[in-house]
């Protein structure tokens, strides 16, 4: 853990072991593949101290994907396959990651190797990176939920879920979400299709009168407020305590739109839904962290229990610097966020 904190260029095996003031790797490399430790338990202990410094009733958990690039063909669950880490189709894993959003801050709190169905059915494969019997192929939406119900069993406090297209348009996923009553913003594709007569989220945006946006902050961002204009349009489907709408936001520089399927309570205000919106940044804000000061894609390890276990403690470092982050900011004297929907 001081290996992952420390101010070293690459954090692998190697380097970690050096400082330690070790002769070589194998100290290392037998913590990630051979000893005898639980890395989910670990885990929970992670969301606990994220929760114990961060945890607020108004907490957002955010859905999202990171890319870890790789050479060669043997660490479990690599093959070329798009990651946005660098915008194209790369020989890499695919880590699905939760985190936890609230007005004191961001952090990591869960993580899942995703396995294309070329390993999951593959026992040549699957024997070789150690890939326990009881794994089988799961979508990222589907090792988003696990992640979810995790959170909820575990008593996390949140009001919201929000995440990328690629989970926003994924129709299990959603209606889970609407079943169990958890509210959620989520991105979809223009091409969505949402309206009363079928029509698409970017047909919906062509038809709303000049009126219907108005402008706000999503948060600051590298450059200041994030202010772009917003529209809500309200969806058929919805009865009782929640309402459907789609959340359609306007960029001010060039006017280009991107769309969010919302499932909120009856009577949220536009700024929540603005605000809940922009908390989906804040998962791209933990993977930089973890990645640059903490490791998350130094390793060097093969095994699927492995990648388990350098992931969670590498999330265990930057849950730290969040702590210590945290902590300076309420010696300043500043208040704790206002409260919401528990989940």
């Amino acid at each position: 853990m001081r290996g992952l904190l420390a101010p070293l260029e690459r954090k692998n095996g190697w380097t970690l072991a050096e400082q330690a003031g070790e002769r070589g790797p194998q100290g290392m490399q037998r913590l990630l593949n051979e000893a005898d430790w639980d890395e989910h338990r670990v885990r929970d202990h992670v969301r606990s101290y994220v929760l114990e410094h961060i945890g607020a009733q108004d907490g957002v958990l955010v859905v999202d994907e990171t890319g870890f690039i790789k050479k060669g063909v043997r660490s479990a669950g690599v093959q070329r396959q798009y990651t946005g880490t660098t915008g194209k189709i790369d020989n890499c894993q695919l880590g699905v990651f939760l985190a936890y959003a609230s007005g004191q801050g961001r952090a990591l709190i869960d993580r899942e190797l995703y396995l294309p169905v070329s390993w999951t059915e593959d026992d040549a494969r699957r024997t070789a990176a150690r890939i326990g019997p009881g794994i089988t192929f799961a979508t990222k939406p589907r090792l988003a939920r696990a992640m979810i119900e995790r959170a909820i069993g575990a008593g996390t406090p949140f009001s919201w879920v929000t995440a990328d297209e690629a989970y926003g348009q994924d129709t299990a996923l959603r209606s889970w979400l609407e079943t169990n009553g958890i509210p959620y913003v989520m991105a979809v594709p223009k091409s969505f299709r949402c309206g009363p007569r079928g029509q698409n989220a970017r047909t919906l945006a062509a038809i709303l009168p000049e009126e219907a946006f108005e402008t706000r902050s999503a948060g600051p961002g590298a450059h200041g407020l994030r202010e772009y204009d917003w529209a809500v349009v309200q969806l058929p489907g919805e009865d009782g305590e929640f309402e459907a709408g789609l959340l359609i936001r306007r960029s001010l520089a060039d006017g280009e739109l991107a769309y969010y399927r919302v499932h909120a309570p009856k009577g949220t205000p536009l700024t929540e839904l603005v605000r809940v919106a922009g908390m989906r940044w804040a998962i791209e804000e933990c993977f930089q962290a973890a990645k640059n000061e903490a490791g998350l894609d130094h390793y060097q390890v093969r095994f699927h229990q492995a990648w388990y276990r350098h992931i969670t403690l590498a999330m265990a470092a930057a849950a730290y610097l969040t702590a210590l982050r945290t902590t300076s900011r309420q010696d300043t004297g500043k208040e704790e966020p206002a409260t919401a929907w528990s989940g």
